[in-house]
């Protein structure tokens, strides 16, 4: 396999990839932003300090408010890991190798890319028309893994595919255990409280680990969400599962 063709599709799966946890970091902030106190502020900086996007957010933005950071975060085109641009990147890649894809697979990243362009340009910012946005790039971003996984040969190409998505998904999985540090308390006196739990419970579900891991475990204690999220074999989010699966690629 050409190298060209190996990079395209290994960077195609990992914006496509990144694009659904993007969404999923956000539709998450947004309902635990409606389950706070209401003498707790909501909290939007530590996504993008989670992301490693903070220096450019403070480049462009006065303030990590709601607005700005979902805007940051989903159609900034100045922001080289927003949604729309991961979408774009990943459709460019697989424009240059229509020849080594499926044509369902480019039919899906076509479509989807100018799904998330044409919100982009409507700008809407209803709450539920966001929610609704945020469930169609996490549904979208899986409709193209299904496709992939049900109309490509286990080739090279289908195991690059592979490294990129489990890499991008370890990393993301990591990220969503470093955004609870970034979360401020009101005081130490809340460590283990409701709200200090609420915050875990939204670090699982960045990860849709919350039901997976209430199947195994009774109560939610940071060190069991910490080892099920860096440490379970069997769920495919989990990083040590990525991580195992990239190796099998490779």
């Amino acid at each position: 396999m050409l190298s060209r063709v190996a990079n395209s599709i290994y960077w195609m799966n990992r914006y496509v990839e990144r694009a659904e946890n993007y969404a999923r970091f956000i539709s998450v902030n947004f309902n635990l932003s409606l389950d706070l106190p209401p003498e707790v502020p909501e909290q939007w900086k530590p996504l993008v300090i989670a992301t490693a996007d903070d220096e450019l957010f403070r480049q462009r933005y006065d303030n990590p408010d709601r607005e700005n950071v979902v805007y940051f975060m989903t159609f900034d085109p100045q922001n080289p890991n927003s949604i729309l641009n991961n979408l774009f990147y990943a459709r460019e890649n697989a424009r240059s190798i229509r020849e080594s894809i499926s044509k369902e697979m480019w039919e899906h990243i076509n479509q989807f890319y100018w799904k998330v362009k044409n919100a982009a340009q409507s700008r809407n910012q209803d709450l539920n028309s966001f929610q609704a946005f945020f469930n169609e790039v996490k549904m979208g971003s899986q409709l193209f893994f299904g496709i992939v996984d049900s109309t490509i040969t286990r080739s090279e190409g289908w195991h690059f595919g592979r490294l990129g998505r489990f890499l991008e998904r370890a990393d993301k999985t990591s990220r969503c255990v470093d955004v609870k540090y970034f979360l401020v308390l009101p005081s130490v006196e809340a460590v283990g409280s409701p709200l200090d739990i609420l915050q875990w419970s939204a670090v699982l579900k960045s990860a849709s680990a919350y039901n997976m891991f209430r199947q195994q475990y009774n109560v939610i204690r940071p060190a069991h969400i910490v080892e099920f999220l860096l440490l379970d074999r069997r769920f495919p989010r989990a990083v040590m599962y990525c991580i195992r699966q990239a190796e099998l690629s490779l």
